[in-house]
Parts: structure tokens; C-alpha cells; sequence
């Protein structure tokens, strides 16, 4: 169920922080809805999951803007529709799934996510939600995944997928990708996964430090088992330059690999 294809940075720009007042004026919004990208029945391809039939509520907007974002329509060229939660539920309630995957873009970033985790958890749905763990919400959530974006995922001028000559997305998303409090506050909620995704070597160093922060900040303890080092490629062209090594690195350093089903099994098709 793909539910847009026309771009509307206003609406969202109004939830990124990032609106003028102009924007923030003239962005349609629905107060009782969330704005979908898409929503379908897929495999969970990613994490301790992986293999699951699941429905996929993709939310768009986003608080950063990693380079290498797989999911593109909904951070750097928002696209979406305006449902009301009970249009959403409807939707989920015809396909055969017991598990429901609330991600993004960032969906935690919009306070009606926690209201669609309330109607879902009270159907008895398995949920888990795909957040870059900067934002905390409180709802019911049955696995939380967490993807600290490293350093490697700032947009740079050099490898920005912008065309436009314009660093404050640099900036923003540096100043921000790390949220300490945010991170703690998630997985002492409930069961969590820390999925890293890996350019290469030289992102590990930094996971090693985000991992032993979080351990001296966090009340619940943080196992070797609930890191996930994740290759990055969202084709199947980069996949096959990237996960050899990260497999490698995940033995090395004792942490589990995921691999990425959806990439292999579809490439970079949408509602995968």
C-alpha cells in the first residue's frame, strides 16, 4: 500500500524541526493521524527478527539525514499521506501477521506513534519499532531497535545525496545522531536490539565507545548477544562489498551479524 508519491517537505518539515512559520502554516497535518509512506506485509529482514512475516507502517519524517538512508521518501524527499490511527489499524487487521514493524524515517518523532503502539498492543500484535533512538516516547513496544548513527552516516558535502549547496543538515545531524539519555531511557523500557550499520572498519572504534557509554549510563545490562553489526547497502551490488567484511568484523569482536533479507531477496524494490 504505497499511499503517496508527491513530495511534501512542509508537512514534515513542520515535525523535523526544521518548518519556517510560513511552512508550519501551510504543512497539512491531521492531529489524529500519523503521515505513512507506505504500509504492506513483508519479511522482517533485519535483527533477531529477521525472516518474520510482519506488516511494515512506515511513518515519514525524520529528526537526521544519514547519506546512505535506504528509506529516501521519507527524509530527504518526504513523501506521504495523512491516516487517521483507525484507517492504519484497519489496514494492518487485513493482513494474516501477528508481528508489526512502526519505522520510518523516524517514528518516534511523532506523538501519535505511541497512541497507534496503544491500539496495537490492546489486539495483541507483536510490536517492534525501528528508531535511531534519539527520541523517547513512552508506549508499548515488544522489541525496540536501535540504530546509533555513527559518524559514517553524516552527510558531508562529499557524499550528501542533496544537490543542494547547503551544510546545515551536516551540522544538525552531527550535533544530534547521539543521544545518551534517549538510548538509556529506551532499553530500560524494554527488550532491545543495538543495530550498528557498518561502512567499514573504521566505524568500530565508535561502536566500541557508544557500547561502553551506554553500559556505565544504563541500569539494565548490555550483552555482547544485543549488538547487531548490520552491513551498509541498500543494493544488492553494495551489499556484496560490504558484508564480507562485516561478518568478519562481527566474529572478531563477538557481537551477532544481520543480514539484510529484504536486499537480498528483492534489491532495493519498495514495500520490501
Amino acid at each position: 500500500m504505497p499511499v503517496s508519491e508527491t513530495t511534501d517537505r512542509k508537512a514534515v518539515a513542520g515535525l523535523d524541526g526544521t518548518a519556517s512559520e510560513s511552512d508550519r502554516d501551510d504543512a497539512t497535518t491531521d492531529p489524529n493521524g500519523l503521515p505513512i509512506n507506505e504500509l504492506f506485509y513483508s519479511l522482517q529482514g533485519e535483527g533477531r527478527l529477521a525472516g518474520t512475516p510482519s506488516v511494515f507502517v512506515r511513518t515519514s519524517g525524520c529528526n537526521l539525514r544519514c547519506w546512505f538512508c535506504d528509506s529516501y521518501h521519507t527524509s530527504w524527499e518526504p513523501t506521504h499521506a495523512w491516516l487517521e490511527l483507525s484507517e492504519i489499524v484497519a489496514e494492518i487487521e487485513t493482513y494474516d501477521a501477528d508481528h508489526v514493524v512502526l519505522t520510518g524515517g523516524e517514528p518516534l518523532l511523532h506523538e501519535r506513534s505511541a497512541d497507534l503502539l496503544d491500539e496495537l498492543a490492546s489486539r495483541d500484535y507483536h510490536t517492534t519499532v525501528e528508531t535511531n533512538g534519539t527520541i523517547y516516547r513512552d508506549g508499548p513496544i515488544d522489541l525496540v531497535s536501535i540504530s546509533p548513527k555513527l559518524e559514517s552516516s553524516t552527510p558531508t558535502p562529499e557524499r550528501s545525496p542533496s544537490d543542494e549547496d547547503d551544510t546545515s543538515w551536516e551540522r544538525r545531524h552531527e550535533a544530534d545522531r547521539i543521544d545518551l539519555e534517549s538510548f538509556t531511557a529506551l532499553i530500560e523500557d524494554t527488550e532491545f536490539q543495538l543495530k550498528f550499520v557498518v561502512t567499514d572498519d573504521g566505524d568500530l572504534p565508535e561502536i566500541l565507545s557508544v557500547i561502553a557509554e551506554l553500559r556505565d549510563a544504563a541500569d539494565v545490562p548490555i550483552r555482547d548477544d544485543d549488538v547487531l553489526l548490520m552491513p551498509e547497502g541498500a543494493t544488492r551490488e553494495r551489499l556484496a562489498e560490504t558484508r564480507g567484511r562485516v561478518a568478519e568484523l562481527a566474529m572478531e569482536y563477538g557481537f551477532r551479524y544481520t543480514p539484510r533479507l529484504h536486499v537480498d531477496l528483492w534489491n532495493d524494490a519498495p514495500e520490501t
